[in-house]
């Protein structure tokens, strides 16, 4: 029950960085379009709209913080898979355990920094859209919070026994048998 609500949760999470994304691109494309007949002389909005300017900066901090948290859902942030998978079970879960305590102390630094900083970002506003600067700074809550508990959770299966065989794979950069990996073997 608990994994099918995370899943629709994180489905939740994938939709918006495509509303963020989907946004983004239409207002600097609009902006784009804009200075272009600008130069042609026909002036509208006064050659770009300035609000969106601001706003697709703002969308790409939120793309890129809930991005980073689905990302670490699935495992699939930079690692060292060369190194860790010429390891056994037990050096892999050894360093799978290693680098989720590191991700939980940056994570708690994050954390900690984007507190002391929030009441700084309350009172600062953004210049056009004068949104609270806390809606772009805040996000470092989110991240941290959310890339924290994932690494903790993976923690707690490392410790209980209960770490899925394939997921300790993925780590390692093992992806055989992965619909992608096979498709790639197909088309060589």
């Amino acid at each position: 029950m608990t994994r099918v609500l995370l899943d629709k949760l994180f489905k939740l999470f994938e939709l918006f960085i495509v509303a963020c994304l989907a946004a983004m691109v239409a207002m600097v494309f609009g902006n784009a379009i804009l200075r272009k007949l600008s130069e042609y002389g026909l002036v509208l909005f006064g050659g770009g709209i300035d609000v969106s300017e601001e706003m697709s900066r703002i969308l790409f901090v939120w793309l890129t913080f809930v991005g980073a948290v689905v990302v670490a859902r699935e495992n699939a942030h930079l690692g060292v898979d060369t190194l860790v998978g010429l390891f056994g079970e037990v050096g892999r879960k050894l360093s799978m355990a290693i680098s989720d305590m590191l991700v939980i102390v940056c994570c708690a630094v994050f954390f900690w920094g984007t507190w002391r900083q929030a009441p700084l970002h309350m009172s600062n506003v953004a210049p056009i859209t004068g949104l609270s600067m806390i809606w772009v700074y805040g996000f470092g809550f989110f991240a941290s919070i959310g890339m924290g508990l994932i690494a903790f959770a993976r923690l707690v299966r490392i410790a209980t026994g209960r770490l899925d065989p394939e997921e300790l794979r993925h780590f390692a950069g093992d992806y055989e048998g992965d619909e992608a990996h096979t498709i790639k073997g197909k088309l060589e």
